[in-house]
């Protein structure tokens, strides 16, 4: 009886570690020369933040996404001017990468992201 269990057992923690959550790698990319600062990126159904974001530097966040709607980023440049910038779509259950570049500006995404 306890050879059954411990097989139970087993064969539950292989079924849930083969289990993985899907995904989307959001980069942010500062390619200017100066610094960024309150950069926040929208996403179906949640947000999140970057407080200052220095210049060549990258910024990488996972999320998880339970909706469809489109990337949103604000961020304010060196000069204290706010820009927008809408992104690609993204739908639930998404996995891949979200790259975007920044600039004093404006930003451009590449993605990777299947459905």
């Amino acid at each position: 009886m306890k050879r059954l269990g411990f097989t139970i057992s087993l064969l539950a923690l292989a079924v849930l570690g083969g289990c993985r959550s899907r995904v989307v790698n959001v980069k942010l990319i500062n390619t200017s020369a100066q610094p960024l600062s309150v950069i926040v990126v929208d996403y179906p159904t949640a947000t999140f933040g970057v407080n200052k974001l220095d210049p060549g530097a990258t910024y990488e966040y996972p999320i998880k996404v339970l909706g469809t709607g489109q990337l949103k980023i604000q961020f304010t440049d060196a000069n204290g001017h706010n820009h927008s910038f809408t992104g690609p779509s993204l739908e639930k259950n998404d996995a891949g990468v979200v790259a975007v570049k920044l600039t004093q500006q404006s930003a451009t995404a590449t993605s990777d992201v299947s459905h």
